[in-house]
Order: structure tokens, then C-alpha cells, then sequence
């Protein structure tokens, strides 16, 4: 099993994971150009991609899906509050490859079992994903307003788990470039995750065995690389942790691909 994310950030996200019999793409926030040129940067096989799923319908997790989906003939995963949201933005797809999914509900990809379940994020029906790929597991948390009990249950233990860490609080308090309003959504329940939530989620990971923790959708203004990957990495060691060892941490880059795992 491989996975990495092609993109990830406020501009644009989208992760591929891959398996001996085929590969998927998880949201695709950046253009349907650029996400293949970042495929083939990657030297990674775009053929082999069979399905893109899709979080939920804001533009920077949709921007280039129905432009992939046409070019490589693959369906579209998502729930109907996410098509509702989103089908005007993507353009016509042919009625095969517009899937609807529903949340707790599993369905399989060749030999990847998805488990879409409930983030808490201000969009239509929005969702997480946890894949498993025989015994080994990677989930996607990102657009949290709050980590709540029902996200850590559904990717507790998982062995890869890309978790958001979007802002810094008080970077995103003084930017003064942001009105009150967007400052208000950001850090509501329904907003996205502060490192600081972010750093207790990772304990929580850490003690439920998960392996390897991958830091993404950071905000571009209200947050750099090293201040989440250091509130983040302070809490793991401060709950006995050592990096590299017991769990690995990494940050997902913005614009090309970032770390790749190989389990």
C-alpha cells in the first residue's frame, strides 16, 4: 500500500492511495492539469486510478474533479448533500460515474475497503474517509471544526492518518486581511482544526496505535510548516513519545507531493 498527498492546504487538496490491484485519489482541489502533472512528477501510475472520492464540495477539494473524472472515465464517490453542492461546479459527468454514498456506510474498491463517516465541518453532508487495505488502515481528517468523539472513533488505530492542522490562533486573530466574519467561521465548531486541537488529536492517535501522523490543510496566512509540525511534536513528546520511533511526523506539502508512505 502507498499513500501521499499531491496537494494539501487552504489552495487546494488531494491524497492518492494505491494498492497492488489499483489506486484512488481522495478530493481533487486543484486543477485536473495540474493534478496530473503532479501524478506524473510523482512517477506514480495514473492508468491504475479507478476512483476519485470527494469530501465534501468546497472548491478547493473539487476544482479539477469533474476535468479528471472526464479524462480518466473514472466515477465520482460522494454523498448527495456534497452532489448537491457541488455538481454545478464540476460540470456534466455521464450518470456511471456519479456514485452516491452515504456516511457509516463501507463500500469496496477493488480489494480497498472505504468507510465514509461525519467531520464537523460547515458544508453538505460532508465526510472523512478510512480505507483498509487488508491489514493495514489510512485515514483522512481533515476540515474539523472540533475533534469529536465520533471522528476519533472512526480512525482511532488507523496506521496512516492525514490530520488536519490549519491555523495557528493567534496568527489568525491579527491577520488583519481577514474580516471577523471568515476569523469567526475558521475557529468555530464547524470551522477547521488549530494546531493546538490538532496537537491533543495526535495524543489521542498516538495512544490508540496509530503509527504515522501527516499534518495537512494548513492555512497559507495563519500558519507555517514548522509552527504546526512544533505544537504537534511538543505534545507527542510531552506524552512520552519519541518521534521517529514510536510515531513518525510529517507536514503535507502545499503544492507538490509530499511524503510518501510505503507499508
Amino acid at each position: 500500500m502507498q499513500f501521499c498527498t499531491l496537494f494539501s492546504g487552504s489552495s487546494g487538496n488531494c491524497a492518492y492511495l494505491s494498492t497492488e490491484r489499483g489506486a484512488v485519489l481522495i478530493d481533487c482541489g486543484m486543477s485536473g492539469k495540474q493534478t496530473l502533472e503532479a501524478l506524473m512528477r510523482a512517477k506514480l501510475d495514473i492508468p491504475s486510478i479507478h476512483a476519485l472520492l470527494i469530501t465534501h464540495e468546497h472548491s478547493d477539494h473539487t476544482k479539477g474533479a469533474g476535468v479528471i473524472s472526464r479524462r480518466l472515465n473514472i466515477p465520482v464517490y460522494a454523498t448527495e448533500g456534497t452532489w448537491e453542492g457541488m455538481h454545478r461546479g464540476i460540470g456534466e459527468l455521464p450518470r456511471h460515474n456519479r456514485m452516491t454514498i452515504r456516511a457509516d456506510e463501507s463500500f469496496f474498491l477493488d480489494d480497498i475497503e472505504a468507510v465514509p463517516f461525519h467531520i464537523p465541518h460547515d458544508a453538505n453532508e460532508p465526510t472523512g474517509f478510512r480505507f483498509y487495505t487488508g491489514r493495514h488502515s489510512v485515514a483522512v481528517a481533515t476540515d474539523l471544526g472540533h475533534f469529536s468523539k465520533f471522528v476519533f472513533q472512526a480512525i482511532e488505530s488507523a496506521d496512516i492518518v492525514l490530520l488536519e492542522s490549519n491555523h495557528d490562533p493567534e496568527m489568525l486573530k491579527n491577520n488583519p486581511r481577514y474580516p471577523q466574519r471568515l476569523k469567526t467561521r475558521i475557529l468555530g465548531r464547524k470551522g477547521h482544526l488549530s494546531n493546538g486541537a490538532g496537537a491533543q488529536a495526535a495524543v489521542q492517535l498516538l495512544q490508540s496505535g496509530t503509527k504515522h501522523l501527516l499534518l495537512g490543510h494548513l492555512s497559507e496566512e495563519n500558519n507555517t510548516p514548522d509552527i504546526a509540525y512544533q505544537a504537534v511534536s511538543a505534545a507527542l513528546t510531552e506524552a512520552g513519545a519519541i518521534i521517529g520511533e514510536d510515531i513518525s511526523l510529517h507536514v503535507a506539502d502545499r503544492y507538490q507531493v509530499g511524503y510518501l508512505y510505503r507499508i
